[in-house]
Formats: structure tokens, C-alpha cells, sequence
């Protein structure tokens, strides 16, 4: 499994906001691939409770998912909404839906302390089959990290407006 994506984050540090773009992959069941191609090249591989950072002309970074509880729980997240396990996906969150087939709204709330330290929660916005957006809000920062996926992807190719993206990820833009 693959999808395309685009993200951008905001900093008070920036001007503008960076935009990434690359693709998620899902090689196998218990493999989690983000590979970012625009503005640099960078690929995040998270499998066998390790995440694994290459960039070129860089030496590999390996480090225990244990000391990044936030990877752990999206690679649980991804691979559980993927295959469909419930079971799994209520292990790390809990889950809140609303909205109908065609229009809706998973909220994750993280179950364990570490991972809620790290994450705030987790909003999947999606049309029917297709997850196209996922909000990231961590503890310390109300504002959501935008992360659009699949035909959202494809309609943000020329957005860098936080608000259009934004528009985009909830289902309010005909973009």
C-alpha cells in the first residue's frame, strides 16, 4: 500500500510555512515507509520497534521506538486503520467518529501516559475509502500539524495557504 502526501508546518521561526511532500508506504504488515522528496530527501523507516532516518550523503540514524512513543503509536495507528483492527487501533487510542460514509471523522485519544505526553490527539478526515487528511496536535501546541494524503495530496499541489490547506483537509474546499 501507498499514498502520496503533503504536509505543511508552521513555526513562529518561519516566514512561510514548509512544505513537504514524498509518499507513505506500507511494504509489509509491520513496516511503515515516509519518504520525503521535496524540499530535501529523507526517508523514515519504522519496523521491528526501531525507526531508521536516511538522508543522502548522511549516515544512517537507528534509535528504539521506545524513545519516540509517537512513532510507535502511528505506525500501530496506520497499521491498524489499513488492515482494519479494531482491536489494535483501541490498544494505543481511544477512538470517537462521527460524520457519514461519504464524510468522516475518526478523533484517536491516546490510551498510554508516554504517548500522551507526546501527542494530544489525532484526527483522520476521510471520504468514503479514502483517509485524506490527518491532524497531529501535540500537548504543547494546540495547533494542528496537517498532513494531506491521497486525492487531497494531488488538489493541494499548488497550495502553500495554511488556510486553504486547511479547507482542503476538512472536506470544505471543492479543490
Amino acid at each position: 500500500m501507498r499514498t502520496r502526501f503533503v504536509e505543511l508546518r508552521e513555526s513562529r521561526l518561519l516566514k512561510n510555512p514548509l512544505r513537504l511532500s514524498g509518499e507513505y508506504r506500507r511494504p509489509e504488515d509491520d513496516v511503515l515507509v515516509r519518504e520525503v522528496r521535496a524540499p530535501y530527501a529523507e526517508t523514515t523507516t519504522i519496523a521491528a520497534g526501531e525507526a531508521t532516518i536516511e538522508r543522502a550523503g548522511k549516515s544512517p540514524r537507528t534509535f528504539a521506538l521506545s524513545r519516540a512513543p509517537e512513532l510507535a503509536g502511528l505506525q500501530a495507528s496506520f497499521g491498524a486503520l489499513l488492515s482494519g483492527d479494531r482491536e489494535q487501533l483501541d490498544e494505543y487510542y481511544t477512538v470517537e467518529s462521527s460524520g457519514t460514509r461519504q464524510d468522516w471523522v475518526l478523533t484517536l485519544l491516546p490510551r498510554k501516559p508516554e504517548l500522551a505526553m507526546k501527542v494530544r490527539d489525532i484526527t483522520l478526515h476521510g471520504r468514503g475509502a479514502e483517509l485524506r487528511c490527518i491532524e497531529t496536535r501535540t500537548p504543547d501546541d494546540p495547533a494542528p500539524q496537517r498532513t494531506l494524503l491521497a486525492g487531497a495530496a494531488t488538489a493541494a499541489a499548488d497550495i502553500g495557504d495554511a488556510s486553504r490547506f486547511a479547507a482542503l483537509c476538512h472536506g470544505d474546499s471543492t479543490e
